[in-house]
């Protein structure tokens, strides 16, 4: 059987299964709690669970509550990991940012005092996030927000991407914890501009309004090595999406990256609104939500259903 045959295949019996696999998957919702740490993630429902899957000719597969809108929060964090790189070259953002896991928490604090040189060990935990938001290139946080939403725009092929200003108000609200590393990291010198400046950028992007569609469709992007197969355009130089992958596969769902790795075996980002951003590289952009968290922060019912298709469709790169 040719490649093209399988594929037809598979497609077909995707959207054969998909609404039986979310709703076995959607059981899981019952063990997970729903991000309370910033007030407006709270209202989101936690019995639901949405996904989408798109090919190179922008053909999907959708199930659950697919048009359910969410918050990027931390999936933004590759986007703007790739745009900062692009801005600045690997050396400069590398002398700010570490390449390592962490192991901890992805708000903790720990080992910027800990280990020298007091930089974070990785542009997708929080503190390393915040270091990457203040490489952006633009005349101050205005400038940068706007940058920022029109790359996201730009690889999501969504004009109609905004920021969702009441989460962005509800995280700035309460963000003490981010002000203190945003404040430490300033004092070890990572930050040039001022505190303030810096968070304002950082919640913007994370505050950035989206579907699983969109997901799915900014991460068919990577999954073909910055090249966007549906418009034939080059959108990310290779290097840059290469580095965003291997960052995602060894920290992207945060100190359950190794266990995800085990399960699925997809370069991955998760966020704490309950979304989930993933690849089969060379073929598939999949984007899912469901706001019910593990106490890792993950999706419960989101990870469940992404193990079923990749041990049902052997995706696994491992």
């Amino acid at each position: 059987m040719g490649y093209n045959q399988q594929q037809e295949d598979t497609w077909k019996h995707l959207n054969e299964h998909i609404s039986e696999w979310v709703e076995e998957s959607k059981q899981h919702t019952s063990k997970g709690l729903v991000a309370s740490y910033i007030p407006e993630l709270a209202n989101a429902p936690q019995d639901i669970l949405g996904i989408c899957i798109m090919d190179a000719s922008g053909n999907t597969v959708v199930g659950g509550e697919f048009e359910f809108r969410f918050t990027l929060q931390s999936i933004s964090k590759v986007f703007t990991l790739i745009l900062a790189l692009m801005d600045n070259g690997e050396d400069k953002v590398f002398s700010k940012v570490g390449m390592e896991p962490t192991g901890d928490n992805f708000n903790s604090m720990l080992k910027l005092e800990l280990v020298e040189p007091g930089i974070p060990f990785n542009p997708l935990i929080n503190a390393g996030a915040i270091a990457i938001s203040s490489l952006i290139v633009g005349n101050g946080p205005k400038e940068q927000i706007e940058r920022i939403l029109l790359f996201f725009r730009e690889i999501a092929d969504n004009p109609t991407l905004e920021i969702n200003q009441d989460v962005f108000q509800s995280e700035s609200d309460t963000a003490h914890r981010n002000r203190s590393l945003a404040y430490f990291l300033k004092h070890n010198g990572v930050l040039d501009q001022a505190v303030d400046d810096v968070l304002n950028v950082y919640f913007s992007h994370c505050s950035v309004d989206v579907t699983c569609k969109d997901l799915a469709r900014m991460a068919l992007v990577l999954a073909h090595d910055g090249i966007d197969p549906i418009r034939n355009q080059r959108m990310i130089p290779r290097r840059f999406v290469q580095i965003a992958k291997t960052f995602m596969t060894t920290c992207g769902m945060y100190n359950a990256s190794g266990e995800f790795a085990m399960h699925v075996g997809l370069p991955a980002k998760s966020g704490v609104s309950g979304g989930i951003l993933t690849m089969v590289p060379g073929r598939y952009g999949i984007g899912a939500v469901g706001p019910a968290l593990n106490r890792k922060g993950n999706s419960t019912a989101g990870v469940d259903l992404l193990s079923t298709l990749s041990q049902a469709y052997d995706w696994s790169l491992f």
